[in-house]
């Protein structure tokens, strides 16, 4: 087994060890075909990724974005840490406009990926970083991998969700015991003012944010969306100019 110290950066041991479970992998997009916010997502996705384009898919898992968007006419890499996930990817991806490659997301090389023009971070997949600076590099290196004017598509869990209690109100770290054993995987919570800071401050212009519940889009927005959003969807945009105008 891998020592702690040698773990990847922003990955702690139960990360390390829910990446590679085979259990989950093997039941991973059973779970996705049936979850409300996985629709979603790739509706929201749509919306901002209007034309085909390249499109760089951040935790890709067992690639269902690559499998959405490629028999569009995108041309999909996904990237991810687990070979059991991206092995998944490989065998039931549903054209050659699809490619998967193990990296950290910490730590994307610049010269291999630029020139997007999106990218995604889905499913609170930056939440499961471990350090603020490592999300914070993350949010970088999408900024990086865009073209000028390319957009990011970002979900992260929201903080204050009622049905978190006092958990993680104080840090936002909050743990969850995993279905299929190991530690307790500790996810980071955003509030939103802190999602559009770390958003804002990799560059990005915030285009649009939507509260979504835990079974799809949250009903009645406009009532205390800050407790009863189970997440919150981000629309940015790298801008063409380094001094962007901000619109939310």
């Amino acid at each position: 087994m891998i020592p702690d110290w040698q773990l990847p950066l922003g990955v702690d041991r139960a990360l390390h060890d829910y990446l590679r479970s085979s259990e989950m992998v093997d039941g991973y997009d059973a779970m996705m075909a049936v979850s409300p916010l996985a629709s979603v997502d790739c509706r929201f996705c749509e919306r901002w990724f209007p034309t085909p384009g390249t499109l760089l898919d951040l935790g890709c898992g067992t690639g269902r974005l690559g499998r959405h968007f490629g028999p569009q006419g995108f041309d999909v890499v996904g990237v991810d840490l687990s070979d059991e996930m991206l092995g998944m990817a490989a065998a039931h991806k549903s054209t050659n406009r699809e490619t998967f490659v193990k990296a950290n997301l910490v730590e994307l090389n610049a010269e291999s990926f630029k020139n997007f023009s999106y990218a995604a971070c889905l499913f609170s997949t930056l939440g499961m970083v471990r350090g603020e600076n490592h999300r914070r590099s993350v949010l970088q290196n999408a900024f990086r991998a865009l073209t000028p004017g390319g957009r990011l598509v970002l979900h992260v869990h929201n903080r204050y969700y009622h049905g978190l209690g006092f958990r993680g109100w104080r840090s936002g770290e909050v743990a969850k015991i995993q279905a299929y054993g190991g530690p307790p995987l500790t996810l980071h919570h955003y509030s939103l003012g802190e999602a559009l800071r770390a958003v804002r401050g990799a560059g990005f212009r915030v285009l649009e944010v939507t509260p979504v519940s835990a079974s799809g889009w949250l009903t009645k927005r406009w009532w205390w969306p800050s407790v009863r959003a189970y997440g919150y969807l981000i629309a940015a945009e790298k801008p063409n100019s380094p001094f962007p105008e901000t619109l939310i």
